[in-house]
């Protein structure tokens, strides 16, 4: 989902002054932070784009990239891998936050989670775009104060941090824009 809203105005400092060159202003390019967040899975892959500016987050897009249980792994893997590839040409973040593998007592459904955060990881390099991993409780941790958090808590929160009317759904959706404002509130630049 793309953020269409006759309200998405520029965020503080993104908007070139003329005065950029003078040597008293930071560049807005470096003031902003696009922060790609992913919560990989093998039959839902969850993306979301966030921008900051300072404490100010906003929504630039979000969604779900799906892949039938039907298909033979490798060509659900190749589907993943090309969308995520079109997300990142499409929205250019320069930064990235992903869910790291947790402990699971179904090992099969614990490797195709890793098979895709595999390939989540190399589209990512190959664009040259530096990851950061949290565990699923330091991810919801960061966005609602309690690493207990369940997945409606963590959707709400992560509607009232971006100023959503609804929280965003499909909770991989929302747990991939929870990723990303974990990815800001953690890393520095």
């Amino acid at each position: 989902m793309k953020n269409n809203s006759p309200a998405f105005n520029p965020l503080p400092g993104t908007q070139k002054t003329g005065a950029e060159n003078s040597g008293f202003f930071i560049r807005a390019e470096e003031r902003t932070r696009r922060v790609l967040g992913i919560d990989p899975g093998l039959a839902s892959t969850g993306y979301g784009v966030v921008e900051s500016c300072g404490n100010r987050y906003r929504l630039v897009a979000y969604g779900v990239i799906e892949t039938p249980a039907s298909a033979p792994r490798g060509e659900r893997l190749l589907a993943i891998y090309s969308r995520l590839c079109a997300v990142l040409d499409e929205w250019q973040p320069r930064e990235a936050g992903m869910e790291t593998l947790y402990f699971a007592k179904n090992v099969s459904s614990a490797m195709a989670v890793a098979e895709a955060r595999g390939v989540a990881t190399l589209c990512l390099a190959q664009h040259c775009v530096p990851l950061g991993e949290y565990t699923p409780n330091t991810i919801k941790l960061s966005v609602t104060g309690t690493a207990s958090a369940g997945k409606k808590l963590v959707q709400e929160y992560v509607r009232l941090l971006l100023g959503l009317e609804a929280p965003p759904e499909p909770d991989h959706a929302a747990d991939a824009l929870a990723a990303a404002i974990t990815h800001l509130h953690s890393a520095r630049v």
